[in-house]
């Protein structure tokens, strides 16, 4: 019998839930996967809506991973500052054979020095801090290079854990956990991304994120400069 795969997704306060349910209800039904979710303890951990997440297993504890996950969320903008998990993530990194990550969790394996030299995706609202990382940004749903493999924004998850089934079983596997999840996007409204939503819903939503902006620019500041200091 061959030894499970190891898959394991990062918990932190104010994740955004379907950056890390999306993947993990795929990924779940990969066949030899065990899944693990970790955060620093085995505590209830916050998202960002009512939804509370209960850990697996803590840092301390978690074994040696095959995958790491990074979601997004605006729990990110601490993460990158977060030596504690930005060195758990670099120990993981180490050993793992693939690194990933889901929205803005891309900022936070930058800022652990794990995407100098990579293409990269991420929300096309957090695309220009990835420079910053050494990473390369691509607007694209999901981002592959050697083994990084990092998916865009929030429901891009789905689409990024279905191209890691493919990469780590097959495409027929792939294929099978979609219709089982019956995984067939039809939205109401052509509005998901900023190059098709109509321009006055671009303009308010960037408003909106606008507001939280300098916190999320100096926290990304701060990450990088750190990360020059070690380089």
């Amino acid at each position: 019998m061959s030894e499970p795969l190891h898959i394991g997704l990062l918990l932190f306060p104010k994740v955004t839930q379907l950056d890390f349910t999306g993947p993990l209800q795929v990924l779940s039904r990969l066949p030899g996967a065990t899944i693990h979710l970790i955060w620093k303890r085995i505590e209830p951990v916050p998202s960002d809506t009512v939804l509370v997440l209960t850990p697996t297993v803590s840092f301390a504890d978690c074994p040696q991973l095959d995958v790491i996950c990074v979601p997004g969320g605006a729990g990110t903008d601490d993460l990158v500052n977060d030596q504690e998990t930005l060195d758990f993530l670099r120990r993981q990194a180490r050993s793992a054979k693939y690194i990933t990550s889901v929205c803005t969790g891309s900022l936070v394996l930058g800022a652990a020095g794990l995407l100098q030299g990579y293409n990269a995706a991420t929300h096309w609202s957090a695309m220009q801090y990835l420079p910053a990382f050494g990473a390369v940004p691509v607007g694209t749903r999901v981002c592959v290079d050697r083994n990084r493999v990092t998916g865009g924004g929030v429901t891009a998850g789905i689409d990024f854990a279905l191209t890691l089934v493919s990469i780590l079983a097959s495409r027929k596997t792939a294929e099978t956990i979609q219709l089982g999840i019956e995984y067939n996007p039809a939205p109401p409204f052509n509005a998901g991304s900023p190059d098709t939503a109509p321009p006055e819903v671009v303009s308010f939503l960037k408003e909106r994120i606008a507001a939280s902006g300098p916190g999320r620019s100096d926290a990304m500041n701060r990450a990088a400069a750190r990360l020059r200091e070690v380089a």
